[in-house]
């Protein structure tokens, strides 16, 4: 029987009835209008809770064609223009959307603009280049032959990035395109505060005012192909504009460059180790985003109406991580889940009173055709999404897009009906308290608490060749029975480590923000976190934990003594190194299964014989069993006493090292998968020498796991996979309780 409340059902003009069926057979307590329509007089008489989508900066134009001085800007960077005599120009627009993207020539060019002698990195003067007008080409005299050379340059934004990227998918046609508008100029910033006053005003039937999201997009430019050109869900770039640029010199007392938000092409990726100027400018536009996210929620509550944030679309400024969050007064805050780790990002966020998931597949055309099955990924993306939920619950789910392409895939119709009862069935049986966590992990990177959960990523919950090695780290988290909290290199400088933190994590490529980069040369981090080990803490390095880019004291890994593997940077290749006998049976791989042919062969091979050589390692047949992901290539044992648990290829993939009183752990890549997950949780138990408590409510199957409510006197057993499953559950007192599971399928037995 279907079961009622916490789920929130999209809508759409001239589709009542259906709406009215499928809010029953889903439960759905709330309907909200989905972009681009508005419900149905009968659908706001089914007496639900209403949800609105509201755009505080878009969908006028009526206002800002007649002000198109007052759109959203970014700084762009043309390609790189070689330089074959001493003049050369530079086109502005090659590679960018001119639908999107168009140069603002209102502003002052060599006030705001920037050319750059991109080989000797030398800014050109100003009296040294004009701007055609005609034709978006930069002319630049005195070039020196055979260098490259760019221009940066403000652009406006003249079409809204997702309403662009909905047009385009749904394929809407001569449908006007939606101009987005800046609320740091006065007179639209007035604009936009009437408007929802209006608003408020002449909507009275909805509870919920659903900020779909604020002012400022995420980094999404497009190509002249129509393509995604750059991405990146913590950028930006979009935010800039004359107006603000000088307000910050007058604040901060020193005036940014475009340089410093063009980044040589990188636009401040997240991953790249942040600067002064960059930082500076994330607190200067969240600053004046938060004052008039307050003013927007205030407005709701005095209608009596909810205000709640969309994770997503223009949510830059905001910083639901970042100091002071709590104070906007928003009452929730909504989100896409793709997966465990972005089920955490949003679950995770203090200060509201409670969180909302919108879960996949969106209810777009691109997955809802012919001869597809939406039930598969809605299935994958529940999995993915519930065992994050058991270790941080959110209060409310729903679904996005349009309910009529959803309505014709009845499969799909059955799965949303489980997945929305067993999702109540969970809060139910919790009182929607996180299952017991047994460790306390901390994740150490740049950024800390205010990228909680939003480390690695690019574009959201999207894969990546770059990333996944990494990203695997925190999905194995999200579900597993640990608490998680994310602190920043400052945070060790100025504080230490904390008492009740048992393993630190360092994760990442080399010179990025989530290693550190320079911050590696500051004495004091080593010699704060190795003293920590040495106590007893536990310290986990994967790929090229604490690296430092230019070759250090004879070290890569800063703290290679600690984690008992360095790497060669071809600054040593003279230095033999010597590698150990691998180890094929330890705690950490002991649910690791292996082939029997390869372990009989390795055998043969002579394992327990230690290998030499500059390459080292043990150059036969992999043992197996483990997805390290991208290979760190040259990595090696610092000396004889490290354990090695794999070394496959002349290089080490997971090893352990004892340090004083604590542990080392070196793994050199953690993709995603069941077998990973349980291999990460292995290492944080034996790393932080708590060994003994491992077996207690463990699974011998990965593709299970177990979560403990004590509060409620309840424990369940989840199967993450769409096929049957079989498991033994270990209890506290030594008994064994056999679960054979079906696909998906979760059991509850009391304490």
């Amino acid at each position: 029987m279907t079961s009622t409340g916490r789920f929130t059902l999209p809508s759409e003009e001239n589709f009542a009835e259906k709406t009215k069926e499928l809010a029953e057979l889903w439960g759905a307590d709330a309907i909200r209008n989905s972009d681009g329509t508005h419900l149905d007089e009968s659908v706001l008489a089914l007496g639900k809770k209403i949800y609105s989508a509201y755009f505080p900066t878009r969908a006028h134009n009526e206002w800002i064609t007649l002000h198109m001085d007052e759109t959203p800007q970014v700084y762009l960077l043309t390609g790189r223009v070689l330089a074959e005599a001493d003049i050369v120009d530079v086109p502005l627009m090659d590679g960018f959307f001119e639908e999107q993207l168009k140069p603002n020539r209102d502003a002052d060019p060599h006030k705001y603009w920037e050319v750059v002698d991109r080989t000797t990195n030398e800014v050109v003067d100003a009296s040294l280049w004009t701007l055609d007008e005609d034709t978006d080409t930069v002319h630049v005299s005195g070039a020196t032959p055979m260098h490259e050379y760019t221009v940066s340059f403000l652009a406006y934004i003249i079409w809204d990035p997702v309403e662009m990227y909905n047009h385009l998918t749904n394929g809407w046609g001569d449908k006007e395109h939606e101009i987005p508008f800046d609320i740091y100029h006065p007179a639209t910033r007035k604009f936009v505060f009437d408007t929802f006053e209006q608003w408020l005003k002449d909507n009275p039937q909805v509870d919920v005012v659903r900020f779909t999201t604020f002012f400022y997009q995420f980094t999404l430019l497009f190509d002249q192909k129509q393509r995604e050109k750059v991405v990146d869900w913590f950028g930006c770039a979009c935010t800039v504009s004359p107006a603000a640029l000088d307000d910050f010199e007058k604040e901060y007392g020193y005036r940014l460059r475009p340089e410093d938000f063009v980044d040589g092409g990188a636009y401040n990726s997240a991953w790249r180790v942040p600067r002064k100027a960059q930082r500076d400018w994330i607190d200067f536009l969240s600053g004046f985003v938060r004052a008039n996210v307050k003013k927007l929620a205030d407005m709701s509550h005095e209608a009596g109406k909810e205000a709640m944030m969309f994770l997503g679309d223009q949510w830059i400024g905001t910083e639901p991580y970042k100091d002071g969050f709590e104070d906007l007064g928003l009452d929730a805050v909504v989100g896409s889940i793709g997966d465990g780790t972005t089920t955490r990002m949003i679950a995770d966020i203090p200060g509201v009173k409670y969180t909302e998931g919108r879960f996949l597949p969106y209810f777009f055309p691109d997955t809802f055709y012919e001869g597809n099955d939406p039930s598969i990924e809605g299935l994958d993306n529940w999995r993915k999404a519930r065992r994050a939920i058991l270790r941080s619950p959110i209060s409310r789910m729903g679904y996005g897009g349009y309910l009529s392409l959803a309505a014709k895939f009845p499969k799909f119709v059955d799965a949303v009906e489980h997945i929305a009862d067993e999702f109540r069935d969970i809060h139910d049986r919790t009182g929607g308290v996180a299952a017991e966590g047994e460790l306390n992990v901390a994740i150490l990177n740049s950024w800390g608490k205010m990228r909680s959960w939003m480390a690695f990523t690019v574009a959201h919950a999207l894969p990546n060749k770059q990333t996944y090695s990494y990203y695997g780290i925190l999905e194995s988290l999200s579900g597993m029975r640990v608490n998680v909290r994310f602190i920043s290199f400052d945070d060790v400088l100025e504080h230490g480590v904390a008492d009740d933190i048992d393993v630190i994590i360092n994760g990442g490529p080399v010179d990025t923000a989530f290693t550190g980069g320079d911050v590696w040369k500051n004495p004091k981090l080593t010699e704060t976190l190795r003293a920590w080990v040495r106590g007893g803490g536990a310290f986990v390095g994967v790929g090229e934990p604490s690296s430092l880019a230019r070759f250090q004291a004879g070290r890569f890994f800063q703290l290679a003594d600690v984690l008992g593997v360095d790497e060669e940077r071809y600054q040593t290749l003279s230095v033999d190194k010597y590698f150990p006998a691998v180890t094929p049976e330890h705690f950490i791989t002991a649910d690791v299964h292996v082939d029997p042919a390869a372990r009989e062969a390795w055998e043969k091979a002579g394992y327990r014989i230690p290998l030499s050589g500059c390459g080292g390692g043990q150059g036969i047949k992999p043992l197996g069993g483990i997805d390290f992901g991208e290979p760190i290539a040259n990595t090696f044992p610092v000396n004889e006493d490290v354990t090695l648990l794999r070394a496959d290829g002349g290089q080490v993939q997971l090893a352990v090292n004892e340090y004083g009183k604590g542990r080392g752990v070196y793994v050199s890549g953690l993709p995603y998968s069941a077998a990973n997950a349980r291999l990460l949780e292995r290492i944080l138990f034996w790393a932080s020498h708590n060994e003994d408590k491992y077996t207690a409510y463990s699974s011998t199957n990965p593709e299970c796991e177990v979560a403990v409510f004590p509060d409620a006197g309840q424990y369940c057993v989840i199967n993450n996979t769409d096929r049957p499953q079989s498991t033994d559950v270990a209890l506290p007192d030594g008994s064994v309780e056999h679960f054979d599971l079906d696909q998906s399928a979760i059991a509850w037995r009391n304490l």
